[in-house]
């Protein structure tokens, strides 16, 4: 397996674009490992809490409202019944992902087939929404969170988890390496009384998708776009931990035995160090470099001030770097713009690591 770290770039899904084929050629040519790029405002299926949605029990489309919801009112026996059929036999075609509900996916494909032979990498990046963030946004026809439905929680895992590995196979089939997130922005709600889910809850179910990514092979990663109890997902089986690190790398700073754990254990951090707003016009991309170097120094002072040690250079060497989240909400300029400062940031990162590679100045 190619290593991973040393700032490689990568990105979380979402774009503005309504062309994938596009988007997919620009994300392969500049980015180390591209992913493969989720347009919801080509058509709302597109919408992270849509588009998994399609192979579910149960579920109802509203194409008034642009939602999905689950329908329990009647008996959905027969539903389940064909699911864990399917889940059962190993179908995993049966959890495809449907081309109307997700184009830039067969775009990307199309995308690295093509640029095979002219670059480098051997690596690609797919994603799933998680469990949680899924179920708990995902309603009945009572407006109950499909997570608190016993039956619904234990389907919406496995679709969760067949619908990763179904991708990682196709995603195979263009690059030999696979990175796999795992969207998780509900964990940023975590803790709170709005949420009725246990540490233990949360940990398995999180835990049965990334087993799933392990099973094909592939390095899990987990995205939180805000703050968090960051130590939840360090308790898990997760190889990479994704953080926005523009507005929240001093929080992650909080969990240094945590963190120390996870790293001793191959642990590898995505660092969204790049806005995802119209900050990204702004600030270049030394700056965010500097930003994100100073912050693995102080991750490792406060560390040491709890008498643990975690050096920035470990960090570095065990760091890749993203967008803050994803860029769906933006407008398509400023989309990329911010992947065009994303591949120049991982570059001035990569020159603090190799000095002696710096071009020489006039």
């Amino acid at each position: 397996m190619t290593s991973l770290g040393s700032f490689q770039t990568t990105a979380t899904g979402s774009f503005p674009h309504l062309d994938g084929r596009a988007i997919s050629e620009q994300l392969v040519a500049a980015l180390d490992i591209p992913c493969w790029p989720q347009l919801p405002r080509r058509d709302f299926r597109e919408s992270m809490y849509i588009q998994y949605g399609a192979t579910l029990p149960a579920v109802r489309l509203d194409k008034h409202r642009g939602k999905i919801y689950f329908d329990t009112s009647a008996d959905i026996s027969e539903e389940l019944e064909r699911f864990y059929s399917h889940y059962l036999d190993d179908d995993l075609d049966a959890f495809a992902l449907d081309p109307v509900y997700a184009a830039g996916f067969q775009d990307m494909i199309s995308a690295l087939r093509h640029a095979q032979g002219t670059v480098d990498s051997q690596w690609v990046k797919g994603q799933v929404t998680g469990p949680i963030s899924f179920g708990l946004t995902v309603t009945d026809q009572d407006l109950r969170p499909g997570l608190y439905n016993e039956i619904l929680a234990e389907a919406i895992v496995k679709n969760m988890a067949l619908n990763a590995r179904w991708q990682i196979r196709q995603l195979r089939s263009v690059r030999p390496e696979v990175l796999f997130f795992v969207d998780e922005p509900y964990m940023a709600a975590f803790g709170s009384a709005f949420i009725s889910l246990s540490r233990e809850q949360a940990i398995a179910y999180m835990d049965e998708v990334f087993a799933a990514i392990h099973h094909e092979g592939a390095v899990a990663g987990v995205h939180c776009c805000a703050n968090t109890d960051w130590s939840v997902l360090l308790a898990t089986t997760v190889d990479m931990l994704n953080i926005d690190a523009y507005g929240y790398l001093d929080n992650l700073a909080l969990y240094p035995a945590e963190l120390r754990a996870f790293l001793d254990r191959g642990g590898l951090i995505a660092w969204g160090i790049v806005p995802n707003n119209e900050q990204v016009l702004s600030v270049p991309a030394k700056s965010l470099a500097q930003r994100l170097l100073a912050g693995l120094g102080l991750i490792q002072e406060k560390a040491a001030a709890r008498g643990v040690i975690i050096t920035a250079a470990e960090l570095a060497g065990r760091s890749l770097v993203t967008t803050s989240c994803g860029l769906g909400p933006a407008s398509i300029p400023l989309a990329e713009r911010a992947i065009a400062v994303l591949a120049q940031t991982g570059e001035a990162c990569r020159q603090h690591l190799h000095p002696e590679a710096r071009p020489e100045e006039d």
